[in-house]
């Protein structure tokens, strides 16, 4: 058994590719083995900017003899197909295996070095590669069918214990060699065996494992933060992000003008974040400060001093712009800004996107003024949203400056009405990811109600599972309207959605209506949902609708732990589409049926109702008897007078645990006439009474919900 070292050699490999290409480069480096019948102990990957590198645990230098063996035609069988299976396993007939009236191809295939399979094998890895963007290079780019790598493949080293594996591509031979850091190691470093890859290049200035470089950005860069008297604000996509640019991590600190503060934190977040793959920092009372952390790729003579000078001088341009977006856009109302939406088409079967905010408005004041939204109870009126800030950064509260609200209806209009104002700014321009905070930014700065821009800040969430769900009524009633009008109106022009594809996001739209719903426990009907939000002049596609929002439930609810039959035996009974209601009762459903007084009232359910569908009479009604009743026939009376009417009354009232437990009283009863009564009796008139019989106990546990749609 020996170990063996892949590394590929080339220019810089985008960060955000390098995970994904160890994976491939294991996948399809285990496949190779899989074809020779070889596997290692262990696979260990590796990825820098300059490199992709893999180790195989303690192969063998063999491969093992196989016999593969192949089914023929039967013995008999006509010539063509005798002719076509010699013909496709290239044996002539003597050489064929009989057994049990069948021909057999049995082959021996000798065992392999195992150097010459990968020999073959790192070619067909390499020109395999799935990488999502590639490129030619060289006088070879000009064929179609020369190498394609991520960047120019420029070396390979290929190792099985201390020895090279043999192997060309395009004119680069495998070898030994690979390179050092760019900065602080000159000329080849010479690899012996996969034992000592790591340590070579490590004394070269290159550490080849991702999570070591990780652990030193994580911990450089708390440590630099924290020398300095800040609390670094963590960000593992950044971690390996900067990972994945350096092969020498060293994180410093640097600072900017205090003066930049006035922008909007976010913004200072991002444009650090995004555009220099900077860190950011609080101080000790958790406000943001003016400083970052930049990684770098060289121990720097100077302690760095120069590479933080020009790494401020650069955010400081950043942040210079970022400023004069800010500035320029609080020079313009919302109401200005929202006039240019006109020029902005939604969807051309769907109008501007100020079509869409003047539904939107409607749908809003409507959702108010019916009593759908409400003002929050422990609020003594109109509620103000919850303060949600960016995931890494302390949530940000936008102050109200003293304008006067008006209505939670008024409200809610405004605030739908000024929702996508932000969309034409400067600032959502240059950072899409902000639109909606700019517009709480910019509603607040010119004195809207504090809930106003709360709603203006928030109506894009819930931005699918998961993410945090607004409870501030103008908030709720203006997200929930926004997505309303897109599901609804996309349906209507039939965009759905596919299996593969959902390019306007209604699953997701779909997911923050059901939330929405749910976490506000707001009561109502989804079809007058649906039909307030339908388009004039659009398609009927209201059962479309329910059903896709039926199908999103039962996704939802699924990460809750609620099993999707559960939903469907619900809905068939459940009239309304009240799906605060329609979650309650199916959860109660769940709780009751993993009872045993659950599972045997769904197993008596089942038998009666299979019984009813053989007899072919699920329609029957009761009537009184007249013969003398069996005692479990009168048991069985008794117990669904008495259960019917508790059961209603409780569906009634919404104790859907009460409607279970009353149903619950039908267990004995059921077990015992099943147990002691002959349903198919040979007087005509006894069966049509205990059928009749089944027939109630089927009805009464269908106001409950419809246990023939239970699994199990």
């Amino acid at each position: 058994m020996t170990d063996f070292l892949l590394e590929l050699l080339s220019e810089e490999i985008p960060a955000r590719m390098q995970d994904k290409a160890r994976d491939d480069l294991a996948r399809l480096f285990t496949a190779e083995l899989d074809k020779a019948g070889l596997k290692a102990a262990d696979l260990i990957t590796y990825a820098t900017p300059r490199r992709l590198a893999l180790i195989a645990k303690d192969l063998p230098l063999e491969t093992q003899a196989v016999s593969e063996e192949t089914k023929g035609p039967k013995v008999g069988a006509p010539p063509q197909a005798m002719e076509g299976f010699l013909r496709k396993t290239g044996l002539t007939q003597d050489q064929l295996v009989e057994r049990d009236g069948v021909y057999f191809a049995v082959v021996e295939k000798p065992g392999r070095k195992t150097a010459d399979v990968l020999a073959d094998a790192i070619p067909a890895i390499i020109r395999a590669f799935p990488w999502p963007k590639s490129q030619r290079w060289g006088a070879a780019s000009r064929s179609t069918e020369s190498l394609r790598w991520v960047r120019p493949l420029q070396g390979i080293i290929a190792l099985l214990g201390d020895d090279v594996v043999p192997c060309e591509i395009d004119g680069i031979t495998s070898g030994v060699t690979t390179m050092g850091h760019r900065f602080h190691h000159s000329g080849p470093v010479t690899i012996s065996n996969a034992g000592d890859y790591a340590a070579k290049l490590k004394a070269a200035h290159v550490i080849v494992d991702q999570e070591e470089r990780r652990a030193i950005i994580r911990a450089g860069a708390e440590k630099a933060a924290a020398d300095a008297g800040l609390v670094l604000v963590p960000d593992e996509g950044l971690v390996n992000e900067n990972s994945g640019l350096t092969e020498w991590p060293v994180p410093m600190l640097g600072r900017f003008d205090p003066d930049y503060l006035t922008v909007p934190e976010e913004v200072i977040q991002l444009t650090a974040r995004v555009n220099q793959k900077y860190f950011i920092c609080r101080d000790k009372a958790g406000k943001l400060a003016n400083a970052f952390i930049c990684t770098a790729n060289i121990v720097a003579t100077d302690g760095g001093a120069v590479i933080v000078a020009g790494n401020e001088k650069v955010l400081a341009a950043r942040l210079s712009d970022a400023r004069f977006f800010y500035d320029t856009d609080l020079k313009t109302s919302l109401e200005v800004h929202a006039e240019k939406l006109n020029d902005i088409v939604f969807h051309e079967k769907l109008g501007t996107v100020a079509d869409k905010v003047e539904r939107v408005a409607k749908l809003a004041r409507w959702l108010v003024e019916e009593g759908i939204v409400k003002p929050l109870p422990s609020k003594g009126g109109v509620g103000v949203g919850e303060s949600i800030g960016s995931p890494t950064l302390a949530p940000t509260p936008i102050p109200s400056l003293g304008r006067e609200g008006g209505s939670l209806a008024d409200l809610a209009e405004r605030a739908a009405r000024l929702a996508k104002a932000d969309l034409v700014t400067g600032m959502v321009g240059e950072f899409p990811e902000l639109q909606g905070l700019m517009g709480g930014y910019y509603a607040a700065a010119q004195g809207e109600p504090a809930e106003v821009a709360a709603a203006v800040r928030d109506h894009y969430k819930p931005v699918g599972q998961g993410d945090d769900v607004p409870t501030a009524p103008v908030t709720v009633a203006v997200s929930l309207a926004d997505k309303l009008d897109t599901l609804v109106g996309f349906f209507q022009i039939d965009e759905k959605p596919t299996g593969s594809k959902d390019p306007f996001a209604l699953r997701r739209a779909a997911i923050g209506i059901l939330s929405l719903i749910l976490d506000n426990e707001l009561r109502v009907s989804m079809r007058d949902l649906i039909t307030a939000a339908a388009h004039k002049g659009g398609a009927d596609a209201g059962l479309d609708i329910a059903n896709f929002l039926i199908d999103r439930l039962k996704v939802q609810q699924r990460d809750a732990g609620v099993r999707h039959d559960m939903i469907d035996a619900v809905v068939a009974v459940a009239k309304g589409g009240d799906n605060v209601l329609m979650v309650k009762r199916v959860k109660a459903l769940q709780a009751f049926v993993t009872t045993a007084e659950g599972a045997n009232l769904l197993a008596g359910f089942k038998r009666a109702a299979n019984i009813l569908k053989k007899e072919g009479v699920e329609n029957l009604t009761a009537k009184s008897l007249s013969y003398a009743a069996a005692p479990e026939e009168t048991a069985l009376i008794n117990a669904l007078d008495s259960a019917e009417p508790q059961a209603a009354a409780a569906i009634e009232r919404e104790d859907f645990e009460g409607a279970m437990a009353a149903l619950a009283l039908l267990r004995a009863p059921i077990d015992a006439f099943f147990d002691k009564v002959i349903v198919n009796d040979p007087d005509e008139e006894k069966r049509l009474a205990r059928l009749a019989m089944l027939a109630r106990v089927r009805d009464a546990v269908h106001q409950v919900a419809d246990f023939s749609r239970i699994e199990g």
